[in-house]
Parts: C-alpha cells; sequence; structure tokens
C-alpha cells in the first residue's frame, strides 16, 4: 500500500510554491489535459470497451465531448471567473474598496466513479486545477482497466507533483481518506458518501458528493407518447441503465402505461433488432456482482417487455416490468441498470405525495404537455435537477448547475459552477485614511454621545420607499452631495487645503 501521506504532503508542499495559484500555469495544465484526451482517444474507447461493453458512440458523445467542452470552457472565462469580484457597497462603504478575492482551498481529493471513469474523474479535476487546487484523483477500481490508464496517463501530461493519481480498492480509499485534505469530492452510492462524509468531518474539510437516488419519472397521456417513449428509453439503456440519473421508475395511468408499453416495444426492436444481446448498441453490466443483484430485482412485479439474461456476457436485455409494489425489493434501492418499474396512480397530486414520501431524488423527468399540471410537479417535489419531456439532458446544459439534495447530493458542479466549487471566496474591505473618511467614521470612537449616536443611525440605517422625514432626507441629500465631490476630487480632499477647511467644520465631537 502506498505511502499516502508523502503523497499528500508532496502536493501539499507543491501548493505551497504558489504556482498553482497562477493563471498561466492553470491554462497550460488544462491545455495539457485537452492534449490528454486528444492523443488519448483510442486507448480511452479501447478502455471503456473492456470495462463496461461502451460503444464508441457512446464513449465519444458521453465521456470525451463533454470532457473536451470543459477544457474549452475553463480556458475562454477563467481570466474573468479567476478575478476579483467587486459586489454592490452600501452607502457608508461608498470611499471604500469591497472586493471578493478567489482563493483554491489546497490540496483537493477527487474519488471518480465506474459507470462514467473517464467523466467522472477528469470533469472534477478539470474545476479543480481551474480554480487553482492540487489534485489527488482516485478514479474507481470498479472500471479497473480505465482507472489504469488514467494512472498512466496523468504524469505524462500534469505537473507530477501537482496532480497524482492513486490506485485501489476499499482498504486503499479507506486509508486515503485518513489523509488531511483541503476539500473532497466524491461521486458514488449514497452508503459510501456517508462515509467519505464521516471522513470529512474529523478535520473539518468542506466536501460536494454526488450520489444518486431513484429518478423518477412522472408520465401522463397529452404527450406525444411514441416519442416519449424513445426518450426514456434512450435514458434508461445508456450506458445499460447505469447512469446517475437514469430513469428509475414511472409514475403514470394505466391508459398511459398501456400506451407506453405498446411503444416501448417497437422502440426497442427499431433500435436493438429483435435480440438486443446481438446489438453493438448496449453496454454490459460492469460486474458480476452488480449482474446477480439486478436479477433478483427482476423478481419483482411482473414482466411486460425484455427479461432476457446471460451471465457469461453479464447481459441483461431492457426490461419494463408492471403489477410493481412501493414494496418490492426493487423500489427499495436505486437500480443502476436496464430494468425500468412502472407504479400506476390516479393524477399528478398521486405523483407528488408518492415522491416525496421518499429520500429526494438526484432527478425528475415530468413527461405532459398540461402546463399547470407541469408547474404543479415543479413547484412540488424538491429534487437535484428537472427535465421536462425529456431525461438526462439538462446535464448537457452547461449553464445550469448539476448536484443533488438531501440523500442524493450536496453541492454541485459543472461549467462556472465546477469552478466556483473548488473556490473559497475570501472576503476584503479596503478603507483609506482620507480626511472625510475619518471624520465619517470617527463617531464610532468613545466618548459615545447622543449627537454620535443620531449621526451613525442616520448613515447605516436601512430605509424602504419613502417614508422618511424631512431632516432625514436633507442630511442624506447632503451627504450624497459630499460623496460625490470626494469620488471626483479626491487629490483636492487629501490637500493640506481640505485638512484647513474641514478643521472648521462643525462634525460630531469626537473628543
Amino acid at each position: 500500500m502506498a505511502n499516502y501521506a508523502d503523497i499528500v504532503n508532496t502536493a501539499r508542499n507543491a501548493f505551497q510554491t504558489g504556482r498553482t495559484k497562477q493563471l498561466d500555469f492553470r491554462m497550460k495544465q488544462l491545455k495539457q489535459l485537452y492534449q490528454l484526451y486528444e492523443d488519448n482517444e483510442n486507448a480511452i474507447l479501447s478502455a471503456l470497451a473492456t470495462d463496461l461493453h461502451k460503444n464508441k458512440y457512446e464513449s465519444v458523445l458521453a465521456e470525451l465531448l463533454f470532457l473536451k467542452n470543459d477544457v474549452k470552457t475553463f480556458l475562454m472565462h477563467l481570466k474573468e471567473w479567476a478575478a476579483p469580484e467587486k459586489p454592490p457597497k452600501g452607502f457608508v462603504n461608498m470611499m471604500d474598496e469591497v472586493l471578493i478575492y478567489k482563493e483554491p482551498y489546497g490540496v483537493a481529493l477527487v474519488i471518480g466513479a465506474w459507470n462514467y471513469p473517464f467523466f467522472l474523474s477528469f470533469k472534477p479535476m478539470a474545476g479543480a486545477i481551474a480554480a487553482g487546487n492540487c489534485v489527488i484523483l482516485k478514479p474507481s477500481e470498479v472500471s479497473p482497466a480505465s482507472a489504469k490508464l488514467i494512472a498512466e496517463l496523468v504524469p505524462k501530461y500534469l505537473d507530477k507533483e501537482c496532480y497524482q493519481v492513486v490506485l485501489g480498492g476499499v482498504p486503499e480509499t479507506t486509508e486515503l481518506l485518513k489523509e488531511r485534505f483541503d476539500y473532497i469530492f466524491y461521486t458514488g452510492s449514497t452508503t459510501v458518501g456517508k462515509i467519505v462524509r464521516a471522513a470529512a468531518n474529523e478535520h473539518l474539510t468542506p466536501v460536494t458528493l454526488e450520489l444518486g437516488g431513484k429518478s423518477p419519472v412522472y408520465l401522463d397521456s397529452t404527450v406525444d407518447m411514441e416519442k416519449a417513449a424513445k426518450r426514456i428509453l434512450w435514458g434508461k439503456c445508456l450506458n445499460a441503465g447505469q447512469t446517475c440519473v437514469a430513469p428509475d421508475y414511472i409514475l403514470c395511468t394505466e391508459q398511459a402505461q398501456d400506451e407506453f408499453i405498446s411503444k416501448a416495444k417497437n422502440v426497442l426492436e427499431q433500435w436493438y433488432g429483435e435480440s438486443s444481446k446481438n446489438s453493438p448498441d448496449l453496454g454490459r453490466i460492469v460486474s458480476d456482482r452488480h449482474f446477480q443483484r439486478l436479477v433478483k430485482l427482476m423478481s419483482s412485479g411482473k414482466v411486460a417487455v425484455g427479461g432476457e439474461t446471460d451471465p457469461s456476457q453479464k447481459y441483461i436485455s431492457p426490461t419494463i416490468l408492471v403489477d410493481v409494489k412501493p414494496s418490492d425489493p426493487i423500489m427499495q434501492e436505486e437500480i443502476f441498470g436496464p430494468l425500468l418499474p412502472i407504479i400506476t396512480i390516479k393524477d399528478a397530486n398521486e405523483a407528488i405525495k408518492f415522491i416525496n414520501s421518499r429520500e429526494k431524488p438526484l432527478a425528475f423527468y415530468i413527461f405532459t404537455e398540461n402546463a399547470k399540471e407541469r408547474k404543479l410537479l415543479i413547484d412540488s417535489v424538491s429534487c437535484g435537477g428537472i427535465c421536462c419531456n425529456d431525461t438526462i439532458m439538462h446535464l448537457a446544459v452547461e449553464s445550469l448547475p448539476f448536484g443533488g439534495v438531501g440523500h442524493s447530493g450536496i453541492g454541485a458542479y459543472n461549467g462556472y459552477y465546477s469552478f466556483d466549487t473548488f473556490t473559497h471566496k475570501k472576503s476584503c474591505l479596503v478603507k483609506d485614511f482620507s480626511v472625510l473618511g475619518e471624520k465619517l467614521g470617527s463617531s464610532r470612537y468613545p466618548p459615545y454621545t447622543e449627537k454620535k449616536t443620531n449621526f451613525l443611525t442616520m448613515l447605516l440605517l436601512k430605509r424602504k420607499g419613502l417614508g422618511l422625514s424631512r431632516t432625514y432626507l436633507t442630511h442624506t441629500l447632503i451627504f450624497t452631495l459630499g460623496i460625490l465631490a470626494t469620488l471626483g476630487f479626491r487629490t483636492f480632499l487629501k490637500s493640506g487645503y481640505f485638512r484647513i477647511l474641514t478643521d472648521s467644520w462643525n462634525w460630531p465631537n469626537t473628543s
């Protein structure tokens, strides 16, 4: 087992040099990461095919393309995002500088997931690099070919001290989590997420937990059912259902269920032929353990579509289950496979009650053309994100944060939000020593008088609307004019002439 203390100390010492804070260094590392994707596309595709039987189409579109675009976004906007912010100032701070500096946390631990082993490792890592952190990356051992390739490639392209890869399973991850990090980003199951959170609490380390849960689909008969079936089944069959935001189960009326099943049979045959087992476009289950788990879940309800399995290939056909009860095993855990149970309901209100009686999902999919009902569902269900009349595609919108709530996760990332996640916002107030500034501020010094109290109240009290006294308005107008003059003639204000003038003014007694 590797010496994790040495690995973390190497990264921490590298961070202390300050080089990861330099924008030029970050930009160079991001360009190198992009080059890693470009140079090794075939090797990446091969590793994904080995681990998950992923076809080229899914690997390019669902992993490589998003990773490349992610880096390009950082390169286009990093200077803007990393610059200090100048937030709005209150009246009393008009002469001051109010700033928010963007500061990296330090050494970040990124723990990737096996279902999208490159995307879910490199995407958060890119955000951490852009924000100026050093990174220890731990890819999932469940997709070993991908993990091995990541460990080989990262030191060839990125700074060897600032960015390191650690391989291993549960024992290695457990030991790694005993080290002190400045930020931890984990993608995986809720069960392991709780373990990561507990380890982070030992050092009060902030975390982002990208978990999962049972993402429901609400479906009614107002939609174009053929299109709805295609979009729901695409989300369920992508990566053989091994996607954290895959549609987990459907809530619909019996009428909508019959319509959906009829269309689904035709759609699946169009996509995969008479036997999806022979199609190159359907992936496989990642391991024997997950395969056996899914086969057991298939005993819930009754098979309406699919149901074929082959343990030698870890193959499960796209399967729709009906007559499923809320208490059945398949409804007690995230499915993470090509099984789609249907729970029949009467209406949207019953769907809302059903979803809200369970843990908050990572995604909620609403298929309806009824705008009033759609709004009711959006307003009534708490979840990580919502996609209406489609599945999964909200993740592709770069301007939307992606993350969970409750048991489906903590924090969010994607585009700017990835940079923001790995950035500490350091506030800063810069006061000056001008004569006017000191005169205004001197009312806070002892001895305290009624006159000082009234003066400070006039400056600091927030007021709304026009219900202000004439005296207050007069004082505010005079003070505002004075501030404007100050901002326009700062050189004069700092001169000896201004000091002579102000010494003769009748300010509140500060002696």
